[in-house]
């Protein structure tokens, strides 16, 4: 049978983006890594850190290189979120853009806007500016997402320095999902799934009565319902 020619001049191409979204925990409240755009479109706007995928450029990759690029963030696992590709979002081209996001510890980062961001912030996830494209619509769905691993996995614990107190927990907990937790029942069952380990320390320097410090024992199943 005679092979076929691909003839890749028959299809429109359409361009493919990265976006990542980043939380913390800053200031005892839920923070999203913003830039301001520094080129058209959206020149001035708020916007999630991204850019065009090259094309001999793994998708994962593209995504580290941008966030590194425009915001001084690097060495971070990101995780796939979503692909988003309405015809209109982008008034450059057709544009898909596959979503990451990841979850840090804001202590150890130090932000440094470059290439076409004019500048990086954190900016409250509740509080938002206008943002570029369609970056609202991926931001809803990632805290969608977001509080769904809090309720199903340990992913929450990725705010927290490695020795935590129950009370601090349960604080990333009331941040996320933006209400408050019984203190007895919340520490109730996070100690029934025997999910962490006492470390047999006190936590120190502390305005309140010193409580006893814990640390997320390791093998732990994938999926657990905390909530």
């Amino acid at each position: 049978m005679e092979n076929e020619i691909y003839d890749p001049s028959k299809f429109e191409r359409p361009s493919v983006t990265v976006d990542v979204i980043i939380f913390t925990i800053k200031d005892n409240s839920l923070k999203i890594l913003l830039i301001k755009r520094g080129k058209w479109p959206f020149k001035g706007y708020w916007a999630l850190p991204g850019g065009f995928v090259t094309i001999n450029e793994p998708i994962e990759m593209a995504a580290k290189r941008e966030l590194e690029e425009e915001t001084g963030v690097k060495n971070i696992y990101l995780e796939q979120l979503y692909t988003f590709g309405d015809p209109d979002r982008d008034p450059r081209t057709r544009v898909i853009t596959i979503s990451y996001f990841a979850l840090i510890n804001s202590k150890n980062i130090n932000l440094k806007a470059s290439t076409d961001a004019s500048d990086a912030q954190w900016f409250h996830a509740h509080r938002l500016p206008k943002l570029a494209f369609d970056h609202k619509k991926i931001l809803e769905y990632a805290l969608q997402r977001l509080r769904w691993k809090l309720e199903y996995t340990t992913v929450g614990f990725k705010f927290l320095p490695q020795k935590f107190t129950l009370g601090n927990l349960q604080r990333v907990y009331e941040i996320i999902f933006n209400k408050t937790f019984d203190k007895r029942n919340f520490r109730k069952k996070i100690l029934s799934l025997n999910i962490v380990k006492t470390t047999k320390e006190i936590a120190s320097h502390v305005p309140h009565r010193p409580s006893r410090l814990y640390t997320l024992r390791k093998s732990i199943g994938e999926i657990i319902k905390i909530l």
